[in-house]
């Protein structure tokens, strides 16, 4: 009988040793006898010549065979789904602005009859700077807590305060508290605004604050003096209007001559804010229209970018008289003429919504 690891037929003759003394280290385990499978052609495939004489098996099967190369082969396909499916579905909220309605400004200039005079004391009248803009008894609505009317009171008075009466906005320095009171939505229209104004009924710059071109003028007194009202209603139930109606009178002369006299500078702003609830847990609102008569002023001037104020001693053309003042005569576009000594009108607490274009 042969031995255990000889073949059927005995050794083979001519080979020393048996003829397994070169391959007795080589141990054959079961996973590459497995592995070993024999791929045979039939005898159409060999006498073509075009088969291969090995067949190349793809990388999953030889896997297969392989229980820690087909675990290690799993867990990346698994690591690969979970990175493509977080960043498809981000657990945090994108920065992408909502859609938001843009505001649409509308900008009267009020030329001068005759020559502008200097600036009298009677504009001590009018209390002076944010103090002067005060706001009603905060009281609940249908849907909204007499807290939320509050934070919307306040957050109307911020962005009046921040946009026409804060110094370094006035003199067209900067407008970050401007710019950060309004809704993500409405961000590129008010950059674009500053940066390409036109007075197209949406990109007035000073439809968004007031503002002055530092080259031309300057405030011969910070003090800025306000008279005006503050409104707030429901708007269905998903959000709150703040209609916000002020006179601002700015004391303003030649920013290249400090002994110049001064003039007055007389500004209606009409703005109508809405707040929903995520623009008040996020303290923000969106300015959706905005109601401007600005004078003195040139009919013809480019008033988008800034107010160029005819100063004391200059004169213009004028058409019809506007008085400021009134704030029961709604605001519409065009050029009109300023009141040369306007007084305060017994219907102005209850200003009438301006014409809507």
């Amino acid at each position: 009988m042969t031995g255990r690891g000889d073949p059927p037929e005995g050794t083979p003759q001519g080979v020393p040793g048996g003829g397994d003394d070169e391959y007795r280290s080589v141990v054959f385990d079961e996973s590459f006898v497995r592995a070993a499978r024999i791929q045979e052609f039939s005898a159409r495939e060999r006498l073509s010549g075009t088969a291969r004489a090995v067949r190349t098996r793809p990388p999953w099967s030889r896997a297969a065979g392989n229980p820690q190369a087909f675990a290690l082969l799993l867990l990346m396909v698994l690591a690969f789904g979970t990175a493509v499916y977080l960043g498809l579905r981000h657990p945090y909220r994108g920065t992408a602005a909502p859609d938001v309605d843009p505001a649409r400004i509308t900008l009267v200039r009020l030329a001068p009859q005759g020559v502008v005079a200097a600036a009298p004391g009677a504009s001590a009248r009018y209390p002076v700077g944010a103090d002067a803009v005060t706001l009603p008894d905060p009281r609940a609505t249908a849907h909204f807590s007499s807290t939320q009317v509050f934070q919307a009171l306040v957050l109307a008075k911020e962005y009046v305060v921040a946009s026409s009466v804060r110094p370094d906005a006035l003199t067209g320095g900067d407008v970050r508290q401007v710019r950060a009171l309004l809704d993500p939505g409405q961000l590129d229209q008010f950059d674009r605004s500053l940066a390409r104004p036109a007075d197209d009924g949406q990109h007035a710059a000073t439809g968004w604050l007031v503002r002055f071109d530092p080259t031309r003028v300057a405030l011969a007194d910070p003090a800025v003096r306000v008279r005006g009202t503050v409104t707030v209603h429901e708007r269905g139930d998903q959000g709150l209007e703040v209609v916000t109606d002020h006179t601002l009178e700015y004391t303003v002369r030649a920013a290249d001559a400090r002994s110049a006299p001064a003039s007055l500078f007389t500004v209606r702003r009409q703005l109508r804010l809405y707040f929903d609830e995520e623009d008040l847990r996020e303290r923000r609102l969106q300015l959706q229209q905005a109601a401007v008569e600005a004078g003195p002023l040139a009919c013809g001037v480019d008033a988008a970018g800034y107010f160029r104020p005819l100063l004391a001693g200059q004169s213009a053309p004028s058409g019809p008289g506007i008085d400021p003042q009134d704030h029961a005569v709604p605001i519409a576009s065009g050029c009109g003429l300023l009141r040369a000594a306007p007084t305060p009108h017994p219907s102005a607490s209850h200003p009438r919504p301006p014409a809507r274009r």
